[in-house]
């Protein structure tokens, strides 16, 4: 599969997410490849190669920085999920000492379906429900997406390799296939089906209210 599919999906979820965010200054990471010098697998660094500033300036520089990276690297396995959701789980984790409903981050997964540590993942996942983070995976290619739908948890609560239980759904998988020929609006309907609800759900829990800002 090309990297075409990858692009367009940036493109067509990032500007339905984008207008969430104040600043709209994304860091944008990349797993599941090989760098350079020493081509030493990666399951989490930042595609613009600054790992001290791995923000990228809207879609488009989400985008040219995806586009710019792809000749400097190679897609490589295992894919690990784990990684990626603990690095935003550490952020999410500063959030906690909020006292209004001011921060809340989304983490947006674009993926070939293909994961190597669903255990680990199962598991950060599950600590990840705890803070207010939600995560959005986008299916593309025609993968065999199950691990992906399990990861959503809508038919059951997801539980950890030790039995904990989620203590809410914040996992959101949309197959990017479904929507080639859509509407923008229908994949946006998609896409933002269970964040809104995730969002008020996490605050409600914590007691908190809306401040001036909106949530990142």
């Amino acid at each position: 599969m090309g990297s075409n599919e990858y692009l367009s999906a940036i493109w067509a979820v990032g500007q339905i997410i984008q207008d969430y965010d104040t600043d709209k200054m994304f860091p944008a990471l990349g797993f599941g490849a090989q760098l350079q010098p020493d081509w030493k697998v990666s399951h989490e660094f930042a595609i613009n190669f600054n790992p001290t500033n791995p923000f990228c300036s809207g879609v488009e520089g989400i985008v040219q920085a995806y586009s710019n990276c792809l000749p400097h690297i190679r897609f490589y396995g295992p894919t690990n999920f784990a990684p990626i959701i603990n690095h935003v789980a550490r952020f999410a984790t500063q959030a906690l000492q909020q006292d209004t409903a001011a921060q809340y981050f989304t983490l947006l997964i674009i993926t070939d379906g293909v994961i190597s540590d669903m255990d680990e993942t199962r598991h950060a996942i599950v600590q990840a429900a705890k803070l207010p983070m939600s995560i959005i995976i986008i299916g593309v290619g025609n993968a065999d997406f199950s691990a992906m739908e399990f990861l959503d948890g809508d038919s059951s609560a997801l539980r950890s390799y030790t039995g904990e239980e989620a203590v809410r759904d914040i996992v959101q998988f949309v197959p990017f296939r479904d929507f080639r020929n859509a509407p923008k609006e229908t994949l946006a309907k998609s896409v933002l089906a269970e964040l809104p609800q995730q969002v008020t759900q996490y605050f409600k829990q914590r007691n908190l209210s809306p401040s001036n800002t909106k949530p990142e």
